[in-house]
């Protein structure tokens, strides 16, 4: 008997059990490294945060998680006091004295915030809270010990309180953020280094295995959040009914006793995974292989042999795919001499020119993608339609132009060394690169590729500088173009997010303007301000947000999420209790 496959492909014991193809590998689990996709969709399921995002909510809607309310903010909006649930664990493990997983207190949240500020910790989102906080700057905590005056504290065992250094209306969406996860001192203490891959949390599943092909969580019986209310997730009948969600009303989660999660690099072999009888049970899958044109939002029509077997829906990215340059390198960014970084600027304006974001969502994306100037993507408020679409648009003429005025020759252009994952899809996409540039007169032998064997290599190579052009995605984790703005804020220089190392003083100062402002006209022209000199600077190449095809097999109850909420429905995810 438990050698028969159901329809679906599962073997009945397998029924608790998903199985999902992520499309990279992260290289650490530790919440200060969570800076990508990959790494939060797991620290989301391993670690709380104190607030988190509605599951079925469109727009995506702020909620207590971890906390018990919302903050509770001062007149002046300088102090903020965040109660925090009693009663809730770590999961067990020899990290503690007893190898019981202890409560879990406020002094548990400053320590995992303070450890951004500790140089030790190596931490990827010290950006996040650097300078916002009273006395905290990136090497101001010292082995766990804040400096005399720190603006985080813990008041009792179950409140925390924040003071900030000027008003900061987004800090509540920090906090929702895989980089805030908490974690315990004492195993970070005890498992060193090695705490990256032994993540010890209080979130709705523990870690059984990680390694550089899959990582298997299995269901923390401890975690309690009481059970699933579907109006309080913001369900609406338009739109989500039809996906057996109402099965989950009044029941306690995660519903899935074991998560699975293979990280497929390779769009075929995702899909191939996908149609196995043992292989992933969801995933990402490139609209061209399923012979699939998805509408830019919603449930997605299948073809006749698909639609037996698989549900789909498509949405439009939270976020946006682009090349950034590295301006620390002299040969290509900033210059001390003004004439030669007038031409490096005509260089890189030249290389966006001769980009043709139609023929790569044609080859890549079967014209699934859309394609936007800046890096403020249409599903934000601030994103500005009437923006001139000059810096996307496939201009080889230009860009020759360009390099004559500016005196580049073949000759004296500068050998550019140019990231890509390993994988076939990222060679074809440099490849596809190489050719356009060189089309405009750029020699082909100065257009090498460097293969990075992993995700986690491939931004360390970044950080390092050790990449001229670069590819990458950058997901919102919270839904304001603040978050993609702060990608080329001058502090932020890698290994911070801002990997162009881009400075810029009016930038800088208006991204701190902006900060301190809630929603309205003045920060949205800020905001816009800042897209506008970074398109002028030729930064990088951008952007498109592409629609993102997810397919799952008709027995699993599931709304997949594009958005800030990177792993969040993994928790929600149950088998149909009308399949066989």
């Amino acid at each position: 008997m438990v050698l028969l496959v159901t329809g679906c492909g599962q073997a009945p014991e397998d029924r608790a059990v998903f199985r999902y193809a992520l499309q990279g590998a992260p290289g650490s689990l530790d919440p200060v490294q969570a800076d990508n996709a990959y790494a939060a969709s797991l620290v989301n399921n391993l670690y709380d945060t104190l607030y988190r995002y509605r599951y079925l909510a469109r727009p995506h809607e702020l909620v207590p998680s971890l906390a018990l309310t919302m903050p509770q903010l001062s007149e002046d909006g300088l102090e903020l006091t965040i109660p925090i649930r009693p009663g809730v664990h770590f999961i067990d493990d020899p990290a503690f004295p007893d190898g019981r997983g202890r409560e879990v207190l406020a002094s548990d949240v400053v320590y995992s915030l303070a450890r951004h500020f500790d140089t030790a910790s190596r931490s990827r989102g010290a950006w996040l809270w650097r300078d916002r906080i009273v006395g905290l700057d990136s090497a101001s905590v010292v082995d766990g010990a804040l400096p005399d005056g720190a603006g985080l504290e813990a008041v009792d065992d179950y409140t925390v309180r924040v003071r900030l250094r000027q008003p900061f209306p987004q800090f509540a969406h920090t906090l929702a953020t895989a980089l805030s996860a908490i974690v315990p001192r004492e195993a970070v203490d005890h498992y060193g280094p090695g705490f990256g891959i032994h993540p010890v949390g209080s979130g709705p599943y523990r870690l059984r295995q990680f390694d550089a092909n899959r990582a298997v969580l299995e269901r923390n019986a401890g975690f309690d959040r009481g059970p699933f209310d579907l109006a309080a997730e913001g369900f609406r009948i338009e739109g989500q009914a039809g996906l057996g969600l109402e099965q989950l009303e009044g029941r306690a989660y995660p519903f899935m006793d074991r998560l699975e999660i293979e990280f497929i690099n390779e769009p075929m072999a995702r899909w191939n995974s996908l149609r196995s009888s043992r292989g992933v049970d969801a995933a990402i899958i490139r609209p061209d292989l399923a012979s699939v044109v998805p509408e830019a939002a919603g449930s997605t029509v299948l073809p006749p042999s698909l639609a037996p077997t698989f549900r789909a829906w498509a949405s439009l990215e939270s976020g946006f795919a682009y090349y950034g340059f590295n301006m620390s390198n002299p040969a290509l960014g900033d210059h001390p001499d003004p004439l030669r970084e007038e031409a490096n600027r005509a260089l890189r304006c030249a290389l966006r020119d001769a980009f043709d974001w139609d023929a790569r969502n044609a080859a890549f994306y079967r014209g699934a993608g859309q394609a936007f100037p800046g890096v403020i993507p249409p599903v934000l408020d601030a994103w500005d339609p009437a923006l001139s679409s000059a810096s996307i648009e496939y201009a080889p003429d230009r860009a020759r132009q360009r390099l004559r005025e500016a005196g580049w020759t073949a000759e004296n252009l500068p050998a550019l060394t140019i990231g890509i994952e390993a994988g076939v899809e990222q060679r074809q996409m440099f490849e596809q690169l190489r050719a356009w540039w060189v089309e405009i007169g750029y020699p082909a032998d100065r257009l090498q590729a460097r293969v990075l064997p992993s995700f986690g290599e491939y931004l360390r190579a970044i950080a390092d500088g050790e990449l001229d052009v670069f590819l990458l995605s950058w997901t919102l984790a919270y839904p304001d173009a603040q978050y993609a703005l702060q990608l080329f804020y001058g502090p932020n220089a890698a290994p911070g997010a801002n990997s162009f190392n881009y400075r810029n003083e009016d930038y800088d100062r208006w991204f701190e303007q902006a900060a301190r402002l809630h929603a309205g006209p003045e920060r949205t022209a800020l905001y816009r301000a800042m897209n506008e000199q970074v398109i002028d600077d030729c930064v990088f190449i951008g952007s498109m947000s592409r629609i993102r095809l997810q397919l799952w097999r008709r027995d699993l109850v599931m709304l997949p999420d594009e958005g800030p909420a990177l792993g969040l429905s993994w928790r929600f995810i149950d088998r149909s209790s009308d399949a066989p």
